[in-house]
């Protein structure tokens, strides 16, 4: 069926739409580069509301899995792909991306110039787009709080061991979860909106997850998790590393078209060594921001030298605006966990809890 995709700056790419279409879907377009990984970035919750442009040509080859999905179910609001596969290659595959994202009600549209697209919001930026079956279409007023919807709503626990981390949930993917339960360390996920419940649970850790949207919208909950951070080893990931920032006095902002991908190199400012990382993100830490905060730049992006991680000048608190758990993408970063859980065994000896 043929189908459109409409950017708000008026230009429109003509496509094929699902057999199965519904009603058309707004969201913000944004692009991903990596060859593989679809299913993770169909179902992470940093995706909430947005449109993804997958710029590689050929996406789904290798269908659908039972064990890959970031989340119980997709994120986005829509996809683009030159060509989506509706047969698989691989023994595991459970079933098609095409069926998959039809079972599912999600919209998407093929046989699009997606390096056009994605040249496009390079040079523009992200803004609202429609993936519709009809030449003209309405925008409507952008989705906001993101965070309020991908957040669980109950405190759940998870795992066994003599470490016992919190992470505070913005929308957190599994992988992240289960970096640490492979590590042997018990884990309570609390929704950010109730931080202050982590009080009495004696941890001995802090985890601050990704998730999506502007991360000033956790602006009322910034007290409770300060609180946390002051007495806590911490680690903030991707949203997380934003909202350690912001309760410390910093400021973020957005940028004109995000870092998402699977091959964006950093550069670790301590050792001084470069590696590639994954990253799904649209805001960052401003720099200079940082001056009147006991934060100082810790990993910085190699192109476009903007923050990719923080250290506090006295306290166990690291955040990295990448993710270490890489799903998908390298395994570069992975140290980071051993290195987390280094300063908590380190602070552990001074018997300080919550």
């Amino acid at each position: 069926m043929q189908g459109y995709l409409h950017l708000q700056n008026g230009q429109s790419f003509e496509g094929e739409v699902s057999s199965t279409w519904g009603e058309d879907v707004q969201g913000e377009i944004v692009f991903f580069t990596g060859m593989t990984g679809y299913q993770e970035v169909l179902t992470d919750p940093s995706y909430k509301d947005q449109i993804v442009v997958f710029t590689y040509p050929l996406i789904g080859n290798y269908g659908i899995n039972d064990i890959d999905s970031e989340s119980k179910e997709i994120q986005v609001s829509g996809a683009v792909m030159f060509h989506c596969a509706n047969q698989t290659s691989h023994h595991e595959a459970s079933i098609s991306l095409s069926d998959y994202l039809d079972a599912n009600q999600v919209p998407f549209i093929t046989k699009v110039d997606t390096r056009e697209v994605t040249k496009a919001i390079r040079k523009d930026g992200t803004r609202q787009a429609v993936v519709s079956d009809k030449k003209e279409v309405h925008f409507l007023k952008p989705k906001t709080g993101q965070i309020y919807q991908t957040e669980n709503k109950d405190i759940e626990e998870f795992g066994e061991g003599d470490v016992h981390i919190g992470l505070i949930d913005f929308g957190w993917k599994k992988s992240i979860l289960s970096s640490f339960l492979n590590r042997g360390i018990k884990v309570t996920t609390v929704p950010f909106s109730k931080a202050h419940q982590l009080q009495g649970l004696s941890l001995d850790g802090l985890v601050l997850s990704n998730g999506p949207g502007d991360p000033k919208d956790a602006q009322e909950h910034l007290s409770d998790i300060k609180s946390l951070l002051e007495v806590l080893p911490s680690f903030g990931i991707c949203m997380g590393h934003q909202i350690i920032a912001l309760a410390y006095g910093a400021d973020t902002h957005k940028l004109s078209f995000g870092h998402r991908g699977a091959n964006h190199p950093v550069k670790d400012d301590v050792t001084g060594k470069v590696f590639m990382s994954s990253q799904n993100h649209n805001y960052v830490v401003d720099e200079e921001s940082l001056l009147s905060t006991p934060l100082s730049k810790r990993f910085l992006n190699v192109n476009d030298g903007s923050i990719e991680g923080l250290e506090h000048s006295q306290k166990p608190i690291l955040s990295v605006q990448f993710h270490p758990e890489a799903h998908p993408g390298p395994a570069d970063a992975e140290w980071l966990f051993e290195h987390f859980i280094s300063l908590i065994t380190n602070k552990k000896g001074e018997e300080v809890h919550v």
